[in-house]
């Protein structure tokens, strides 16, 4: 990446600029080395800028978070019921564990309790909700050994619109299988 950035320096201008930007704030990382390094996601036949795909990931957050305390049944709850299909890694009577859709990393797995039990974001966590919050991550710990990235592997849980909360659910993202960044956010 560090040499394809340097290459890139020869070139001027808004729009190099405008892509580097966007591909350093990407965490699309191609699965196959033949697939370009650079991918600029389209949206109606023309590229959306970083700036556009985040604003419409806070918007959704915000929408989600209006109706976060309904009580109705979340797309987690129907994943639960096998009412949607989803691609098991792990499971067991406490947690369901499940291959994201859309994920940012080659290892991108989501953890969920089965019960949420008002436990619809980390912000609302009680100490009565201490076991499950361990099993979890216990959980996290027995995915990233079964997918093979015991080595580094990074747990992220989004809490509140601020983060990016989309489904109040509360999960954790498991991700790995790359080098992960620092600072993250």
């Amino acid at each position: 990446m560090a040499a394809a950035m340097n290459s890139l320096a020869l070139l001027r201008g808004t729009l190099t600029v405008r892509a580097l930007g966007f591909i350093r704030a990407s965490s699309f990382i191609p699965k196959a080395r033949s697939l370009p390094l650079f991918h600029l996601p389209i949206n109606s036949g023309r590229i959306m800028s970083s700036s556009s795909a985040i604003n419409d990931e806070e918007a959704s957050a915000r929408a989600a978070a209006a109706t976060a305390d309904t009580g109705a049944p979340t797309i987690f709850d129907k994943i639960i019921a096998k009412e949607i299909p989803s691609s098991i890694v792990y499971e067991d009577e406490k947690v369901l564990a499940f291959r994201d859709i859309n994920p940012q990393a080659p290892v991108h797995v989501l953890i969920i309790p089965k019960s949420r039990d008002g436990l619809t974001e980390l912000g609302k966590a009680e100490q009565r909700h201490g076991e499950i919050l361990g099993h979890l991550l216990y959980a996290a710990k027995i995915i990233a050994e079964k997918e093979g990235i015991l080595d580094g592997f990074r747990v992220v849980i989004n809490t509140g619109p601020m983060a990016c909360q989309s489904v109040y659910h509360l999960h954790l993202h498991v991700l790995g299988g790359r080098q992960m960044k620092w600072p993250p956010g």
